[in-house]
């Protein structure tokens, strides 16, 4: 591993959702005409912190708006709710709104939704986000070729996402790591098939508070997926390090857990076997994927300089000249797929 760490000192700029790209999100059925806006929430009152179960800050704020503005906006919130979970539009009656939260660590700045069913309580969550193009191009390659679905709705620039459940990585790690009944092996195994994951389709700064686990009661032992959550740093930043998660200082203990449980023959079995999966995926979703491309490399905004050090890096890790005449990330971003699946896909092998 190297010495070196990484290290994300600024916020990333939001890239504007082109024409190509609506057009795209239409065919799919990811727009929807929603009955309010990330600006409709901005115009709380008040704000307070909201804290744990032990009584530690979670980085996100519960706000208060003025009682006449939650007559006019709850109503909108179940209906979106609806919309994304339904397709239907009409608000459901027995659900409401109970809290919403508001984070302004994050890149997107999101308001978190807690939508509450009357009848039994049990209760729910979704996002609304400033719409990004590159969060959307991060959604959309999950959705694509990882083993899970997304769930999400775009509306000029407001970004509507369903809640991904699992224990945040930084929590599982915190308290879990150190628990007799988890297995050890099977969690190393899901960080190597995640990282090789986030390397092939170049999403970064998979930090531990940016992923979830999610746990799975099997007939003999619990399962484990390692998810992603957070997808604003999509083929962003110049530097190939961004994009390999065991180079996050807030990963070394999984990294460490690795090095402990799996042997170097392992950890490349592992690697293999997902390229493979991710493989199947790519061919039964080509044409999806070939437009969504598209839509990347026609309308390209990424600092130029990113862009020549992303190329840069990667052909050096990958001792090739592949990537030379990339000229936007999407262009690094379908290249760095082919390089990396060619043994599976058919393609031929640049060295």
């Amino acid at each position: 591993m190297s010495d070196e760490l990484n290290i994300i000192t600024r916020r990333k700029e939001f890239i504007s959702i082109s024409d190509d790209l609506r057009s795209y999100l239409k065919h799919y059925g990811r727009l929807a005409a929603l009955p309010a806006l990330y600006r409709d929430l901005q115009s709380f009152m008040n704000a307070y912190p909201l804290m744990d179960k032990n009584g530690k800050s979670t980085l996100w704020d519960t706000v208060i708006y003025e009682r006449s503005q939650l007559k006019e906006l709850w109503p909108k919130l179940t209906s979106i709710y609806s919309i994304l979970k339904t397709g239907d539009l009409q608000a459901v009656s027995h659900l409401y709104v109970e809290r919403v939260d508001y984070c302004g660590f994050g890149n997107s700045k999101p308001f978190r939704i807690r939508v509450v069913n009357q009848y039994n309580d049990n209760y729910d969550h979704f996002y609304i986000k400033v719409g990004d193009a590159s969060r959307i191009y991060g959604l959309e390659l999950e959705h694509i070729l990882s083993p899970n679905r997304i769930n999400y709705l775009a509306h000029e620039d407001t970004l509507i996402e369903e809640h991904i459940a699992g224990v945040p990585g930084d929590v599982f790690i915190g308290d879990q790591f150190e628990r007799p009944d988890i297995n050890p092996v099977r969690i190393a195994k899901e960080f190597v098939k995640f990282s090789e994951r986030c390397f092939i389709r170049l999403l970064g700064d998979m930090r531990s508070y940016n992923y979830v686990i999610d746990m799975t009661p099997d007939f003999e032992e619990v399962q484990y997926r390692v998810r992603a959550i957070d997808f604003d740093q999509q083929s962003y930043e110049g530097a190939k390090s961004l994009y390999l998660p065991h180079l996050y200082k807030e990963n070394l203990p999984v990294v460490k857990l690795c090095t402990r449980c799996l042997n170097y023959a392992t950890m490349q079995q592992y690697q293999h076997e997902e390229r493979s999966l991710i493989a199947r995926r790519y061919l039964s979703e080509k044409p999806r994927l070939r437009a969504l491309l598209r839509c990347m490399k026609h309308h390209p905004e990424e600092p130029p300089q990113k862009v020549v050090q992303l190329k840069t890096e990667l052909g050096e890790y990958h001792k090739t000249g592949y990537f030379d005449d990339s000229t936007n990330m999407g262009d690094i971003v379908e290249k760095h797929i082919e390089f990396m699946l060619a043994k599976y896909i058919g393609a031929e092998k640049h060295g």
